[in-house]
């Protein structure tokens, strides 16, 4: 042992002047990339003032002379230039720092997240006084409004970020503000895609226009200011923590199966329990929810003991740091039937949504029962920045799992579906999970994934690492008259990464589906590496310009540690994951 001791505290030595020098390497480059940052600006606002002069001297004599171009004239130009919708951000932004004598590149970023949360605050008032009687179009309207307003908190969140803080030190905020950024797309999107085809959908689409145009903007601004993401070797880390049981799984599961879904799982103490024999502290979920102190600091833990506990549960965005966990993935079930066909947006289907940040999920099943003629039906819906699920389960037909927005992580679940089953715009990781498809009805096809990117800078997608993709026992038999897909470009920026995972014979050869027509096939990103089984043959794949084979050089890019910073979070949080490659 005293051999042993001296080990770990030469190691633990040897690391802690790894992690110095990486510091003082990341705040050197970082202080650089400020100094050129300025440089540039400095740059462009020289090229300007001479196109300018060479443009007085042309038109010497037929003009009178032109207006002095101001400090915050060139400050604004050259920030603008690298946006999509250049003159929306030149004319909000002059607006915005017109009278600052002394601009600082900060004061533009600070600028752009100001100008784009007014302009929310625009939308909402113009909306406020609308009256609708189609119940459908009022429930869109109302899930709109509470879109909006998450959009304008996480700008809000971007302001306070930057106070006080200089370039060099903005870095480390940068995934940070990306993820808001990314996020107040994502609602704003959200909103429109509430509203049924007519012309209640075209009026929110002309309301939200210049605000979208702003949120675009910031995120090109911030995308100036950021710093090389990632300059060092990402460690092949795994953390193996104490393993507990989850039986009950179906027969048809082999021995590998059920070894990858008793994932490494932790214990927890809770501070309340629910049951629904009266043994526990409340009887439903939403009652222990509704319990929890508003001033409580630390990590608040709900157990939920076996049983079927049918309720729509909502963490709201005011819980923060909550843990739900049950005796098993197929034994404490949270189940619900909303869907679409019967009147219920797909926003509000949900049998269960997390919202509050830092939320955490462990051995428990959520469950929509509506079945596959009700269409939209979501089973769970994630829009919690930094949320974990692990050995849980998410049963449904089409859309069951909504990683809506934000970062998530999901490690050894259990996922079912047939149409677009796990879809959103969040930065969602699925690591060492089991993804079966279901049967779907007679004239549908089914596809794994319907990834949302909206925006070429939004640091959003779906990636598949160490997963499984099969059929299901009742698809199984009949899996040739269906076609089943990886999946399909929701949005013109869609992205999806299938790595190093099994992909069973259900899938086509093409292994991708066009959403209509040529629709975003040049500009989304789908990508697969490594993979194994009888579906990930790659030949005969799509031919568009969006897709790729990649190298592992390039897949390491869309590892959790890369992909998700998640060393920076998952670590603390104490959940087994793999940080880099699995090879």
């Amino acid at each position: 042992m005293a051999f042993q001791d001296f080990d770990q505290i030469t190691q633990r030595r040897k690391q802690e002047r790894q992690q110095r020098l990486r510091k003082r390497i990341t705040i050197a480059v970082a202080s650089s990339v400020g100094v050129l940052l300025l440089a540039a600006a400095a740059v462009c606002a020289v090229m300007y003032e001479k196109n300018q002069e060479s443009s007085s001297k042309q038109n010497h004599g037929t003009q009178s002379p032109p207006k002095q171009v101001t400090t915050a004239e060139k400050a604004v130009k050259s920030a603008c230039q690298g946006t999509d919708y250049k003159q929306t951000c030149e004319n909000s932004l002059m607006k915005a720092v017109k009278n600052n004598a002394t601009i600082h590149p900060k004061d533009i970023l600070k600028a752009s997240f100001a100008v784009a949360s007014e302009e929310i605050d625009k939308v909402i008032k113009q909306a406020s006084g609308l009256k609708f009687s189609d119940p459908r179009i009022k429930a869109a309207f109302d899930d709109c409004l509470v879109l909006l307003n998450d959009a304008k908190e996480e700008l809000n969140s971007s302001i306070s970020s930057i106070e006080g803080k200089d370039l060099t030190k903005l870095s480390s905020r940068t995934p940070d503000i990306n993820n808001w950024l990314s996020a107040v797309l994502s609602y704003e999107q959200t909103c429109i895609d509430g509203f049924p085809e007519g012309d209640e959908k075209a009026k929110f689409q002309k309301f939200l226009k210049t605000s979208k145009e702003l949120g675009s903007n910031a995120l090109a601004i911030v995308s100036q200011l950021s710093p090389i993401s990632s300059m060092f070797h990402v460690p092949d880390v795994k953390r193996n923590l104490l393993a507990a049981d989850d039986d009950g799984f179906p027969s048809w599961i082999n021995q590998d199966h059920r070894r990858m879904l008793k994932a490494d799982t932790v214990k927890f103490t809770p501070n309340l329990t629910v049951a629904k024999d009266g043994s526990g502290s409340f009887t439903t979920i939403s009652a222990a929810l509704n319990a929890i102190p508003q001033t409580y600091t630390g990590r608040y833990v709900v157990y939920v003991k076996e049983g079927v506990y049918q309720e729509n549960v909502i963490v709201t965005k005011k819980m923060v740091n909550v843990t739900i966990y049950g005796d098993g993935s197929q034994k404490s079930i949270i189940t619900g039937s909303k869907n679409f066909v019967d009147g219920v947006p797909t926003f509000q289907t949900a049998t269960f949504a997390a919202l509050g940040e830092g939320f955490m999920a462990q051995s428990i099943g959520f469950r929509n029962t509506a079945g596959p003629e009700k269409h939209q039906a979501v089973a769970l819906r994630v829009q919690a920045d930094r949320s974990v699920f692990v050995n849980c389960r998410m049963e449904g037909y089409q859309d069951t799992l909504y990683a809506q927005t934000h970062r998530q992580f999901y490690r050894s679940c259990y996922i079912t579906g047939t149409v677009d089953f796990i879809f959103g715009d969040a930065a969602a990781f699925f690591q060492n999970c089991m993804i079966y498809v279901r049967k779907p009805m007679e004239n549908q096809q089914n596809i794994v994934t319907a990834q949302g990117r909206l925006d070429k800078r939004q640091t959003t997608g779906i990636v598949l690492q160490n997963c499984r993709i099969l059929a299901d026992e009742k698809l199984e038999p009949e899996k040739a008259k269906f076609k089943s897909y990886l999946g399909r470009p929701w949005k013109e920026y869609s992205r999806t990464v299938v790595m190093e995972s099994e992909i069973g014979d259900l899938i086509e050869p093409e292994g991708w589906m066009a959403w209509s027509g040529d629709f975003a096939l040049k500009t989304l990103y789908y990508a697969e590496f490594n993979n194994k089984g009888a579906g990930s043959n790659t030949s005969a794949r799509v031919k568009w310009p969006g897709y790729k084979v990649i190298n592992k050089q390039d897949a390491i890019k869309f590892t959790v540690a890369s992909f998700l910073q998640g060393e920076s979070w998952l670590t603390t949080a104490n959940v087994p994951v793999r940080f880099g490659m699995s090879t």
